[in-house]
């Protein structure tokens, strides 16, 4: 659960899941109207955006959560934690 919270908000943060980057989604499904994850994902890749565009995609939220992120968490100190709290 941690790992998927982590991935969720980082793809947020960075609006990796924007439409500008994976396209229409909403509006794609309801084109397709897929009975099957298989189905949805030959359609999404032939219609909407590329195998690889999306590969490039999950690379670059490596990049930000092993970068920016771990950099970012490093940074925290206890004292911001207790500072944070009041």
């Amino acid at each position: 659960m941690a790992k998927e919270w982590i991935l969720n908000s980082a793809m947020n943060r960075f609006q990796l899941n924007f439409k500008r980057n994976v396209g229409p989604t909403s509006e794609s499904i309801r084109k397709c109207a897929p009975k099957t994850l298989e189905e949805w994902r030959e359609y999404y890749f032939n219609h909407v955006k590329s195998k690889e565009h999306i590969e490039d995609l999950g690379k670059k939220l490596y990049v930000k959560i092993t970068e920016v992120i771990q950099s970012e968490v490093a940074d925290v100190t206890e004292q911001d934690c207790v500072d944070y709290m009041m």
